[in-house]
């Protein structure tokens, strides 16, 4: 999981990032990268006009305000969630060619 969070270095965007953490270490994710974005820049192209912001697998969640760590929690769980159901069914597209590839009809 790839998670990013915007915002110039302010108090909020300093809580934000903490929030994030603390929402890691309760629900157990442990294979996430938390990233500071600093850049004007790079959180426009988030399309991002207020921050903090919080990105996760390049999708904008939040922003414009600081979530609870409970919410935060409750945010990267759907986006977990999201990530593994796309991954089940990009597995799912195979089987059409692995069929077609021992000789089946496929049907499509």
């Amino acid at each position: 999981m790839n998670i990013k969070v915007l915002g110039s270095g302010c108090a909020n965007c300093v809580r934000l990032e903490a929030n994030v953490k603390e929402a890691l270490a309760a629900t157990g994710i442990d294979d996430a990268v938390v990233e500071k974005v600093t850049d004007y820049a790079d959180i426009a192209a988030y399309g991002i006009m207020s921050t903090p912001g919080l990105v996760v697998n390049e999708h904008v969640l939040v922003s414009g305000r600081v979530p609870g760590a409970d919410e935060v929690a409750t945010l990267l769980a759907a986006a977990g969630a999201r990530a593994s159901a796309s991954a089940r069914l990009g597995r799912c597209s195979l089987r059409p060619a692995r069929d077609a590839a021992k000789g089946l009809q496929v049907r499509v």
